[in-house]
């Protein structure tokens, strides 16, 4: 079964309710990068009128766990995966549809074959950059994952 933004936008309705009522949908994924938008409005936004920044954290954590979901499951192994930390920065107010990008994808594959040939557990930082409308960054973001092959019993 192939993941696709139809299947993982499914899945944020029954799995991360928050995430789907903000607005954050998956738009494309490959074996390379995965694409999520957001779009401000009132349900999203701060006091000052732009996106709150947990919601673009949603978009962003969510385009590099989609990635790495597709990775492990190509792998075809039992692999836990774990946000272990994360850090942002904002450049620009969050208005109108934000896009974020993870390129990653290979840096995810090279860590998973890591985590199976060993038996250890792994790290990687990856990245999702935010862009508005016009093309101009609004946030980076960088979430440090967690791999682990699963013990088989």
């Amino acid at each position: 079964m192939n993941v696709t933004p139809r299947k993982l936008n499914t899945f944020t309705i029954f799995k991360l309710p928050a995430a789907y009522f903000c607005g954050v949908r998956t738009k494309y994924i490959d074996k390379a990068k995965c694409i999520v938008t957001v779009k401000h409005k009132w349900i999203n936004q701060n006091p000052f009128k732009s996106m709150f920044w947990a919601v673009q954290g949603m978009a962003a954590e969510f385009s590099t766990g989609a990635l790495m979901i597709t990775k492990i499951k190509e792998s075809g192994k039992r692999i836990s995966m774990l946000v272990t930390s994360n850090n942002a920065t904002f450049t620009k107010k969050a208005t109108g549809r934000i896009t974020f990008t993870c390129n990653d994808g290979v840096l995810m594959d090279n860590a998973i074959k890591k985590a199976i040939e060993t038996g250890e557990g792994q790290t990687i930082w990856v990245k999702s950059i935010g862009i508005n409308e016009e093309g101009i960054e609004v946030s980076t973001f960088n979430f440090e994952w967690s791999v682990k092959v699963k013990e088989s019993f």
